[in-house]
Parts: C-alpha cells; sequence; structure tokens
C-alpha cells in the first residue's frame, strides 16, 4: 500500500504544476453584514483621552453603531470560508477578504452576509523617483520661508499659535529617516510622534517604504538647520500611517486607507493629512463624485465623526485623459489642496482641476505647490500638491488651536473664507491661499473698498480700475495701452502622479529679503451660468486701467460676470 502511494505521487509530480496553473486564483472581496445585533462598546475603553476630549468638543455622542465593533461570528463565517480575512472595517460593518469564485460564491450563501463584491487586482506602478538631498540655494531658502508666509505665518507666530494641543494624522508611502533627521529632532525631544502603524506589514514600524511622507511630515513641522520651520505647526502632536507601497494592488491601499482612519479615530486625531489619490487606474472621472470610492466613504465619516480631513487635490491637471481632482478629494466634506507657483501665484501646471461631478467646487483652497523639504540626508526642493496639503493642514492646526471650540465643518467653512480670492473662486485656484489674519480679527469685519467699476458702452461692458486702486508703486495706470496679458493655467508638461513627485530643477536665486510675499497685481474673471457655476475663467496681469471689455452677447441666458481685484468681487448681469 505505501509503494503505491508513492508510485502515485511520482506519477502526479509532473502535472501538480499543471493543475495548479489552471486553478482558480484566490481575488479580493469586500463582504458586508446586515447588522451588528448584540454588539457593544465602552469608549472610555476603546478610544484615547484625545479622542474621547475631540468627541466632546465636537458636541458628538461618545460612541454610535458604526464604533461598534463587527460581530465576531460572522467574521468567522468569511474566515472559515475564504481564503484569508486582510481587513476588518467597524465603520462600514464589512471585511475585505481574498477568496476564489467558488468561495465567493459560498459566501454570498452564508446567513447574516448583506453583500459580496469582487474587487480586480491589478498591479499599479508608480512613476517618478525619491527627491534626492541637495546643498540648499539662496533661493531656496527663500522659498522655505514663503511657502509659510505666503499663509500668514508671522500672524501666527506673533501669538505663538503652532498647533499645540492637536493631533495630526499623516496617511502616506513611508517615513524613511525621519525617526533620525535633525528636521525632526524637536518633535522627538518632546516625544510628539505619539503613534505609528505600518497597515501593509502589520507592524508599528513605519520608516521604510519610502520618503515620500518625511517630505510631507516637514511641511507641517520640518525644521531647518538656521531653526527657520518649513510648516506652519512643529507644535502639533503626529500620528504616522504607512499605507501606501511602491508596487501596490488596486484597492489594497484603499483598505489601508481606511484602516488607517478608523485607527486615527481611534487615537485621537483631530486632523487627517492625506497627500495620496486615486484615479484612472481604478476609476473614471465620473466616479469622482465622493460617494464611489472607499476612500472618499471612508473620509467622509471621519469628518461626521470630528475629524478634519486635508488631502491633495492631485497632479493630474495637465493630462487630457483625466484633468480632474482624484479621491477621496472629492469628498463634499474633504478639503481638497491644490497647487500654486511660488513665482507667480497662479495656478501650477501639474494641479489637478475642478469642478467635481455636478460642478462642485474642488480644489476648496491651494498653497504652494512647490516646496523646500526634508529628505534622507538632508533637503531639497521639490514639487506637487503633496506638499501644498500639509502646508494647509498646518495652517488649520494653528486656525483650530486658536478657535478650539469650532466643529470640524465651521473650521472648513472659515478656511475656505480665509481664502484670499473669497468669496470668488474657480476651478483651478479655489477660494485660493488660506490667510492667518482671518483667524486672528477681532470684531466686526470692515466693509471691502471697491477697486474696479463695470461700465456699460453700447454692446459690451468694461472693468475699469479704479484710480486709488493702481497698484503698481511710482507710476500711474494708463487708462488705455497694450500691455494687457493674460494668463490661463493650460498647455502645460507632464509630471508623475499625485504621492509620487519629482524634484524640481534649481530656480534663479531671488533676493533674501523678499520674505513677506506680495502677490502680483492679476485682476480673476469669470463667466458664470444662470445656476452661479464657471463657465470659463481666466487671470489677468494688470498694466492698465482698463482691462477687459467683454461683449454682452457673452451674457445671454441669464449668463453673469464676475470679477475679484485686490480683495474685492463684484457680479454684473446684463438684464
Amino acid at each position: 500500500m505505501f509503494l503505491r502511494l508513492i508510485l502515485w505521487v511520482l506519477l502526479m509530480l509532473p502535472v501538480l504544476p499543471a493543475l495548479a496553473q489552471h486553478a482558480p486564483a484566490a481575488s479580493r472581496y469586500w463582504v458586508t453584514f446586515h447588522n451588528k445585533a448584540g454588539q457593544t462598546l465602552q469608549p472610555a475603553v476603546y478610544f484615547s483621552a484625545a479622542a474621547q476630549a475631540r468627541r466632546q468638543r465636537q458636541h458628538l455622542p461618545a460612541a454610535d453603531s458604526t464604533d461598534f465593533p463587527v460581530r465576531p461570528d460572522l467574521v468567522a463565517l468569511v474566515q472559515g470560508t475564504a481564503d484569508t480575512v486582510t481587513l476588518v472595517s467597524r465603520w462600514f460593518n464589512a471585511v475585505a477578504c481574498r477568496a476564489t469564485p467558488a468561495q465567493a460564491a459560498r459566501l454570498r450563501q452564508l446567513p447574516g452576509i448583506a453583500s459580496v463584491r469582487a474587487w480586480p487586482m491589478t498591479p499599479v506602478q508608480p512613476a517618478g523617483r525619491p527627491a534626492a538631498a541637495r546643498p540648499l540655494t539662496a533661493a531656496d531658502r527663500s522659498l522655505a520661508r514663503r511657502q509659510t508666509a505666503s499663509l500668514g505665518a508671522a500672524d501666527f507666530r506673533r501669538i505663538r499659535l503652532t498647533g499645540k494641543g492637536l493631533r495630526i494624522a499623516i496617511f502616506d508611502v513611508g517615513f524613511n529617516g525621519a525617526d533620525r533627521h535633525p528636521a525632526f529632532a524637536h518633535l522627538r525631544r518632546r516625544q510628539a510622534i505619539v503613534a505609528t502603524y505600518d497597515f501593509l506589514r502589520r507592524t508599528p514600524y513605519v520608516y521604510q517604504g519610502g520618503n515620500h511622507g518625511t517630505e510631507v511630515l516637514s511641511c507641517i513641522a520640518g525644521q531647518l538647520p538656521d531653526s527657520s520651520y518649513l510648516g506652519l505647526a512643529p507644535g502639533a502632536q503626529f500620528l504616522l500611517a504607512r499605507t501606501e507601497q511602491m508596487y501596490r494592488e488596486k484597492y489594497g491601499e484603499e483598505e489601508a486607507w481606511l484602516a488607517a482612519a478608523e485607527w486615527a479615530d481611534r487615537n485621537g486625531a483631530d486632523i487627517i493629512n492625506s497627500s495620496l489619490g486615486y484615479t484612472d487606474r481604478r476609476y473614471f472621472p465620473e466616479q469622482m463624485n465622493g460617494r464611489t470610492s472607499l476612500v472618499a466613504r471612508a473620509a467622509e465619516l471621519a469628518v461626521r465623526k470630528g475629524i478634519l480631513v486635508v488631502n491633495a487635490a492631485g497632479n493630474d491637471g495637465d493630462d487630457p485623459k483625466w484633468h480632474t481632482v482624484g479621491t477621496p478629494a472629492d469628498g463634499d466634506s474633504v478639503l481638497a489642496v491644490g497647487g500654486l507657483d511660488p513665482d507667480t501665484y497662479l495656478h501650477v501646471d501639474f494641479s489637478s482641476y475642478g469642478p467635481a461631478p455636478g460642478k462642485r467646487l474642488k480644489p476648496n483652497v491651494a498653497a504652494f505647490g512647490v516646496a523646500i523639504v526634508a529628505v534622507p540626508g538632508g533637503y531639497t526642493r521639490t514639487e506637487g500638491t503633496s506638499f501644498a496639503s500639509p502646508l494647509v493642514a498646518g495652517f488649520a492646526a494653528c486656525a483650530w488651536q486658536q478657535q478650539r471650540n469650532l466643529t470640524v465643518m465651521e473650521l472648513f467653512r472659515q478656511i475656505q473664507e480665509s481664502g484670499r480670492l473669497y468669496p470668488y473662486f474657480d476651478y483651478a485656484h479655489g477660494y485660493g491661499l488660506p490667510q492667518a489674519r482671518h483667524f486672528l480679527e477681532a470684531g466686526p469685519v470692515p466693509p471691502v473698498v471697491p477697486t474696479f467699476d463695470f461700465v456699460r458702452q453700447d454692446s459690451a461692458v468694461q472693468v475699469i480700475i479704479r484710480a486709488e486702486a493702481a497698484y503698481v508703486p511710482a507710476r500711474t495706470l494708463p487708462l488705455f495701452a497694450d500691455s494687457v496679458q493674460a494668463t490661463t493655467p493650460t498647455e502645460v508638461p507632464r509630471v508623475a502622479p499625485v504621492g509620487q513627485e519629482q524634484a524640481r530643477a534649481p530656480q534663479p536665486a531671488q533676493p533674501d529679503e523678499v520674505v513677506a510675499p506680495v502677490p502680483p497685481n492679476y485682476l480673476y474673471w469669470q463667466v458664470l451660468d444662470i445656476a452661479g457655476y464657471p463657465l470659463r475663467y481666466e487671470v489677468l496681469e494688470v498694466s492698465q486701467r482698463a482691462v477687459l471689455r467683454l461683449p454682452l452677447r457673452r451674457l445671454d441666458a441669464g449668463k453673469k460676470v464676475r470679477v475679484h481685484y485686490r480683495g474685492y468681487t463684484e457680479t454684473y448681469s446684463a438684464q
């Protein structure tokens, strides 16, 4: 009998590889359950003290049903049927698992299971290479100061707002060298990195995988050797989560993002910075509606729990096949941050445009999309909306420190209203650069002084700059000239996708004394449809008083023209 068994095994050896090759491979599935019957939660045990305090400040219940654990008997049913369970989500009462088609069919027949949905697993290979350290030039040092000064750093510093008391979670590809880099020595001295977790390898160690998270962290709390800061919130505490990897599969990192969001909630995060985005490798532009992707739905739920989610708009502005914001920046309650060129203060070439489906405003605000960042071995200049996002996350931490009792959506709206362009917005700049002084001004806000007039002449309307608003030092603007320049954010070179930025070549040195930035003299104008959504928009560099002449036929069917210049916004209707 034993010899017969040995003979059978020897005969089968050449056949086994072929059988394995044709065996159905395990795929990823998302399994949701009907209810959480019988499950309870002790909030004081499950949530950290910081998480409990956040919910109290936000006037939220200590816990709700989305916080309750998933029924262990249902998880056990899936574990006993599928190959492996990769995620258990309290928020969505679901698990992610790997299973063969036959196993998935059996899962659908089990009691208590509401749905079983397949998720494709196509590998994604990112473009771009990590930025390398190099000596900083005078232009770099100037940019390092301007990337925070443009947001009002001096105003925050004057009353010692540094994000103290706020806890910021960063979701990223890895934090190489952040545990040793001198840029973060001040964080290590006060033990400000309070928790870390790698949701891919399931280990607390996150100082691996890539430099991108290190660069992002530096745009919130990094410090240069001269003690100046690269971000606005060096006084905050941090939760570092690794949710991405360089070679990854579809949806795997979205599961990690969700797991990290639940972890951040439990550990008391006030703000999540996600300099990540998911686009054409798995979705269509029309699916960027804030409801389709797992991460968009997870981000919206995080906001419902009192967490401000700040997300990079994306780097697909010059990609004709995509162009728009990625997810989770598409979420209504997610603060999507676009990129500005620090030399022009206009939309930087690669920054993704809005609108989101339904003509929704995206990006919401903007910050410098070119920044000085910390990398292993030193510092470098790099580009991407990945760095605009943490600059705004640090801004939000300081603003929330100043007005700690704001609810998350009150803060969201206040950040939008602090934008340089507010109430004007477009789908390239959002409301523009947030400004610290908005959160520091006491008493009633003085009325905005008009800076231009609409003048109707027969079949056209003109925009004329008021003489007292002329903004060119040492000379008077002519009424008519031939020097008006139109600036439009189109026809630009392709760059790497969000989360995969490349180092930017050094720019010509700028004077060191240019620290307090003064934006160029621009006039923003747009044509609005009858519902008030922009149909087209443009930025003009003002060098004469007669800036714009628009034929009235362009304003038919209830259309309007809206103009913003030097803090003043006005809308004109031909009807």
